[in-house]
């Protein structure tokens, strides 16, 4: 079996000067230099922004936004500004729950910014890119092109919410189902695997993400039914692939009931080849807090599955307390390293720091290196730089249904 190579431009579109996407973007610039704001205002007038506003520091950039006929596209803010800083904007938008797009731009240190990117998104806030001053041209279209793709209306409103029996019903009628997001090899650009990310096909409002209904199923103590369903389901997925000559693995997502369970090895095994593949198709993730929870039960259960055949991963590495512990402990084939350290590492010495080492552990004990959050061809780059072997994230394609990852499959053969 023989797997495509992708051969899209991922993310290497050529733009004119105007750029017709930007028709119609608003941009606020928050910063107390004059000259500054001249500055990153000319540079967005060629690049076909339609309107920007100007605000001198975080007090007058939320009036600017609260008082504005619509919402802006995008807001720049420098950190560095007397009166209200660009910290205190980051906290007052948090507890406002503003979600637009921000870039943070500062002629400050790296470990500075670093520190302020790691504090936005703790903050909760749609944080785009930190960079160092001067703005260019190049940096400002890149993160324009990201932000309009990103600030499209949803098609669920983020205050939809849906009623216990109304989520439990659904996974009774088997309405949550497997999106694919692939694994593509980075130096060869192959496509290599795909994780199942879970979502609910809701009858009345479409697609709808796990943060709106997995708390539930949670604390209805119905994982381990909705764990299976997911994994039959990829499983089944997987096998189609293989029948049309693909040579794919799927990734599934474990929760803590199924490793509570000392019979899950033999369940799961049940399931994928009830569903006509192998256990070595498929690779189960972990999280570290998983991993660490009811330590000798989970261990046992985690050796049964790898001795069965199944692959195991390392999900979000670097994100908790215990990572170098877990990886001697458990029998992992796999390491994931968290998209925290990924975007942006290459204007990030501590994140390429970060990102190397983790590439180079992975390395050293013997494990396929796969980096999370791939959305820029800077990050890409780097990774291919450092050797790491597999990429995901929206920069090679955005998870998908079944049938539309099958027909991508298709489209780069």
């Amino acid at each position: 079996m023989k797997n495509p190579s992708v051969v899209e431009s991922m993310g290497q579109t050529e733009f004119s000067p105007k750029n017709h996407l930007l028709n119609g973007v608003r941009v606020l610039i928050i910063d107390d230099d004059k000259y500054m704001r001249s500055v990153i205002g000319r540079l967005l007038d060629n690049l076909g922004v339609e309107e920007h506003r100007e605000a001198v520091d975080g007090i007058a950039g939320i009036k600017a936004i609260e008082t504005a006929e619509r919402p802006f596209d995008l807001t720049i803010v420098d950190l560095d500004m007397p009166g209200s800083d660009g910290m205190e904007f980051l906290r007052l938008i948090s507890q406002r729950k503003y979600q637009f797009p921000i870039m943070v731009l500062s002629g400050k240190p790296a470990a500075l910014l670093n520190s302020v990117r790691i504090m936005a998104k703790e903050y909760g806030l749609n944080l785009l890119r930190v960079a160092q001053k001067p703005a260019s041209v190049e940096l400002l279209r890149e993160v324009l092109n990201s932000c309009r793709s990103l600030t499209q209306p949803a098609a669920v409103p983020a205050a939809a919410s849906y009623s216990p029996e109304e989520i439990l019903a659904g996974l009774e009628n088997r309405e949550f189902e497997p999106f694919f997001q692939p694994k593509v090899e980075i130096p060869g650009r192959r496509l290599r695997g795909c994780e199942a990310l879970a979502r609910w096909r809701h009858r009345q409002d479409g697609i709808l993400s796990p943060s709106v209904f997995i708390g539930v199923i949670e604390q209805a103590k119905r994982m381990d039914q909705f764990t299976w369903s997911m994994l039959e389901q990829a499983a089944s997925w997987c096998r189609r692939w293989h029948n049309a000559g693909l040579d794919l693995t799927v990734n599934v997502n474990l929760s803590m009931s199924s490793l509570s369970d000392n019979k899950v090895a033999d369940r799961f095994l049940d399931i994928v080849r009830g569903a006509g593949v192998e256990p070595q198709d498929v690779i189960l993730e972990v999280t570290e807090t998983l991993a660490m929870t009811d330590m000798p039960q989970c261990l046992e259960s985690l050796c049964r599955l790898r001795l069965r055949g199944f692959g195991l991963s390392i999900d979000d590495f670097g994100t908790g307390f215990s990572s170098l512990q877990q990886l001697t402990r458990v029998p992992y084939t796999e390491l994931k390293i968290d998209r925290g350290f990924v975007n942006g590492a290459a204007a990030s010495p501590q994140q390429r720091t970060v990102l190397e080492s983790s590439i180079d552990i992975a390395k050293k004990l013997g494990l396929a290196s796969v980096a999370e959050g791939v959305e820029t061809l800077e990050d890409w780059n780097l990774l291919h730089e450092l050797g790491c072997q597999m990429a995901q994230g929206y920069f090679v394609a955005k998870p998908a249904s079944g049938e539309e990852f099958t027909t991508w499959t298709r489209s780069i053969a």
